[in-house]
């Protein structure tokens, strides 16, 4: 799995969906279809880039596929964005102190 292909997969919002899909639970593709409201072939080929980037997984249920999330891919997302995250925290904090001290009210306009 490259990080270009991480996150070329997640740049689509088709491909978003799915993913905030498998979230809740495993799904066959037919549920995946119903629920993104896609043709069946264009659900398959979004599917096809999410388990060729490592953020889903396949198994085979009788005649059914079922996709689930992979954890891993997500989580190295996760810390990748860490040091990210906790910049914007201390800023929004630094602005929320900032705002609390002025004292202002909306009548003092």
């Amino acid at each position: 799995m490259s990080d270009a292909a991480l996150w070329g997969a997640l740049a689509d919002p088709h491909r978003r969906a799915i993913v905030a899909l498998l979230l809740e639970r495993p799904r066959p593709v037919g549920e995946i279809v119903e629920a993104c409201g896609l043709s069946q072939p264009s659900t398959s080929k979004h599917l096809r880039v999410l388990r060729e980037a490592g953020l889903v997984r396949v198994r085979q249920d009788a005649q059914r596929r079922v996709y689930a999330l992979d954890p891993a891919p997500i989580a190295a997302l996760d810390a990748w964005l860490a040091p990210y995250r906790a910049r914007w925290n201390r800023s929004l904090d630094a602005l929320g102190r900032r705002l609390d001290g002025t004292g202002e009210t909306p009548d003092d306009t």
